[in-house]
């Protein structure tokens, strides 16, 4: 059987120490859209050669760069294939600033395993701390397995985020470049699906298409710059659902709300009538 729920939730799936240098920041903004002006000094930022700025949706890359094989889903109590996965959400909470060097630990468990009928989810939940042993962030993921469903798990609940019936108070446009998974992949993303036409084929798509965590970053980035001014470490909390496909050289829309302490986003993809790419996104400022 596929899924053990009995076996895969709250399963410790160990930790991992890893380090990073402002090569690798740098490399993560320029694969998110960061400096797509080299003659924009403020954009410039995001590859400045030893304090380059940090966003907080770096943490979902920081410990893959050294990755040369595509990832395996298979855990205590979970053995799934890679083709029949999708990411379906991210949540990433930074307790400070990132910094543009360090060294850190992951610890990662299975949080839960719900039980969709048709699919199976796998929720993952790891803290990072420093070497000091001071947390740095917590990050909580999905993967939605098609076909997979059926074990007799639990549902569980909603996490659909009502957008204000206005107006929304900013729009964003976000170009993606044609050939932007293939630089995304080189911080250490390897599924073939984003590389691969023949792999993505199979799998039922028309041909490569752009990571989830290029279109969550390349977001992040975005409203980071437009909506922030260009602050990284405004934001504490930013949380997405990913909603559809973007295909690498699409234009995303970017539409933002103000909501008290929050900012509600929805994300949508200009070519395609604004077909989703990114529901019930959430940025909570520090």
């Amino acid at each position: 059987m596929p899924i053990d729920p009995s076996v895969a939730a709250g399963a410790d799936l160990g930790e991992v120490t890893f380090s990073w240098t402002p090569r690798e920041v740098a490399l993560y903004n320029l694969a998110v859209g960061g400096a797509h002006d080299p003659l924009d000094t403020a954009g410039l930022q995001y590859v400045h050669d030893s304090e380059p700025k940090v966003l907080p949706s770096f943490a979902t890359v920081a410990a893959t760069f050294n990755a040369t094989e595509a990832p395996k889903v298979s855990f205590p109590g979970v053995d799934i294939d890679l083709s029949k996965v999708v990411h379906g959400a991210q949540q990433v909470r930074v307790h400070r600033p990132l910094p543009a060097t360090g060294t850190a630990t992951t610890r990662t468990r299975i949080a839960e395993v719900q039980d969709k009928g048709s699919a199976a989810v796998v929720i993952q939940e790891s803290v990072t701390r420093d070497e000091n042993g001071e947390p740095l962030w917590t990050a909580r993921s999905s993967i939605f397995a098609k076909g997979e469903g059926g074990f007799g798990g639990e549902r569980g609940s909603s996490t659909r985020v009502d957008l204000p019936d206005r107006a929304a108070d900013r729009e964003i446009l976000v170009p993606t470049q044609p050939n932007q998974a293939l630089l995304y992949r080189l911080c250490g993303d390897r599924n073939p699906l984003h590389s691969d036409p023949e792999f993505a084929s199979e799998a039922g798509f028309p041909r490569p298409i752009l990571h989830g965590l290029c279109t969550y970053g390349s977001v992040c980035r975005a409203v980071v710059d437009e909506v922030f001014g260009g602050d990284v470490s405004a934001v504490a909390d930013y949380g997405v659902s990913f909603a559809g496909v973007v295909f690498p050289g699409e234009t995303l829309r970017v539409r933002a709300w103000e909501d008290g302490d929050r900012l509600l986003v929805a994300t949508t993809v200009v070519d395609r009538d604004d077909a989703p790419a990114l529901s019930n996104v959430v940025f909570l400022e520090s």
